[in-house]
């Protein structure tokens, strides 16, 4: 799994947040996410991880690392 899907997951469940609902908060598809955080994309677009970023309300660094 990559870094970036495994800090999203991480991220996403200590907020309780569901797929779904960062999808939503993101405004991307709930596909991406979910091929993001099982490494079916690992390299997403910088415009969606900015978007993940700010939905779960952390810096780039904080997903990347």
């Amino acid at each position: 799994m990559s870094t970036i899907g495994k800090n999203i997951k991480k991220l996403r469940q200590e907020n309780g947040i569901s797929q779904d609902k960062l999808s939503k908060l993101a405004d991307i598809s709930l596909n991406t996410v979910v091929k993001i955080e099982l490494d079916q994309n690992p390299n997403p677009t910088l415009e969606t991880i900015q978007k993940l970023a700010k939905a779960l309300d952390v810096s780039l660094d904080d997903l990347i690392r």
